[in-house]
């Protein structure tokens, strides 16, 4: 057996050329039961991995942790089991007035406000969505009925830095990049996607994004609203729907 990759504990014979990624390994399991066979493979730190298969097709389902680091390695330790195709399915927080709790976030792209991302490219190449998986999320959600936005979401490393910015130090940089972002038509924010953009682009990965908005920051102002949706199973079937299609068009 090939050596097991350091972090994510898997090795070639575990890989598989698909992965859906979420970032809290609890919701691993979730994601597992809409595979067929599925089961455990390995859990380790952040990263917990579950195995089935789709249409007949072997796929991963990996934590990542929160944040841009923990992501950028389990991308690349699944890179080099075979992975070549990534649906990150998580959270996040509307922007967009038109954004409500509950709704589905297709991101085309992210506002590269991470750290990680820096350590792969220069700012000035673009974090965007594989158009062929983007497509595929937005006909999953229309299939669903699922209420969807498709846009650019705000990536960045400090969550407490967007919901509470006055209390930085860095206060009138955040909240004048925050308004910036507002006016340019910004969904939602999140942690995780500019790095699997930037790194998936590296590294020759096709990889999408989506995310199922918890609250809207915009109306619930700076504080977590007592009534938010946690639930997050549609956009996981959007997710699984999607990666569903790829592999069917994969085959012909």
């Amino acid at each position: 057996m090939s050596e097991k990759q350091y972090h994510i504990g898997l090795s070639h014979e575990d890989g598989a050329k698909y992965a859906i990624i979420p970032g809290d390994p609890g919701r691993v399991p979730m994601i597992a039961e809409y595979l067929d066979n599925a089961e455990a493979v390995c859990c380790n730190r952040e990263f917990n991995t579950y195995a089935g298969t789709l249409d007949g097709e072997r796929v991963l389902v990996t934590s990542t942790g929160i944040g841009g680091p923990s992501a950028a390695i389990c991308i690349e330790e699944l890179a080099n089991v075979g992975v070549d195709t990534i649906i990150r399915v998580g959270t996040c927080g509307g922007m967009a007035a038109k954004v409500a709790a509950g709704d589905v976030v297709i991101a085309s792209g992210a506002i590269r406000m991470d750290g990680t991302s820096k350590e792969y490219m220069p700012i000035e190449f673009p974090a965007v969505a594989d158009i062929d998986v983007t497509c595929a999320l937005r006909q999953a959600a229309v299939e669903l009925g699922a209420v969807s936005h498709t846009g650019v979401v705000h990536c960045k490393d400090s969550f407490y830095g967007q919901q509470a910015p006055r209390t930085m130090g860095t206060a009138d940089e955040l909240l004048y990049k925050w308004d910036a972002w507002i006016k340019a038509g910004a969904l939602a924010s999140e942690m995780e996607s500019s790095t699997l953009f930037v790194v998936s682009a590296l590294r020759g990965i096709r990889s999408g994004a989506v995310f199922s908005c918890v609250w809207n920051q915009m109306t619930a102002g700076e504080a977590m609203p007592k009534d938010r949706v946690t639930d997050t199973t549609t956009a996981i079937k959007v997710a699984v729907e999607a990666m569903r299609s790829l592999i069917r068009k994969d085959s012909v």
